[in-house]
């Protein structure tokens, strides 16, 4: 199966669960219906546009220049160092946690807050004790350069390397 097609598959399954699917069954759980929020729910579209632009092109990185897709199980091969990767190492995790913010926004939902947090704990503890061992493992001293020049989550606007 090509590459592209395993990570278009990964990402209906995985954020599609995840940052799409969960989020509508709490907004609907919490408030009964898809009913945006009030006056202010299209600043919500800020971090959506936001989120999916980072998402797909992040995705894009992974399949054409690693070589891989987003499962950890099938990571790129190459590592990733183009494109919003310059001004940080986990844009994509960062992508999908906007989109969970745009929701948490647009339907002015609590619930949908407490989980977007969830999530935000989680992709920390995920990297920490999973990822960034595993990728220095894999990529060994070309990892440990990477990070040294680019930040975990804030990106650095100034990526001259």
């Amino acid at each position: 199966m090509p590459v592209w097609l395993r990570t278009l598959i990964f990402t209906f399954v995985v954020p599609g669960t995840f940052a799409v699917y969960l989020p509508y069954s709490i907004i609907v759980f919490e408030k009964g219906a898809y009913i945006p929020a009030g006056d202010w729910w299209w600043i919500g579209v800020v971090p959506l546009t936001l989120g999916l632009a980072g998402y797909t092109w992040c995705a894009w990185d992974f399949t054409f220049a690693g070589r891989g897709t987003p499962l950890p199980i099938d990571a790129p091969r190459k590592l990733v160092v183009r494109g919003l990767y310059r001004y940080a190492r986990n844009p994509m995790y960062v992508s999908v946690w906007c989109v969970m913010l745009a929701q948490t926004v647009l339907f002015a939902s609590r619930n949908m807050l407490l989980y977007t947090l969830s999530f935000a704990v989680a992709f920390h503890l995920f990297v920490l004790l999973y990822e960034e061992p595993t990728l220095r493992e894999r990529f060994g001293s070309d990892y440990d350069h990477y990070c040294r020049r680019v930040p975990r989550w804030l990106p650095r606007l100034n990526a001259d390397h």
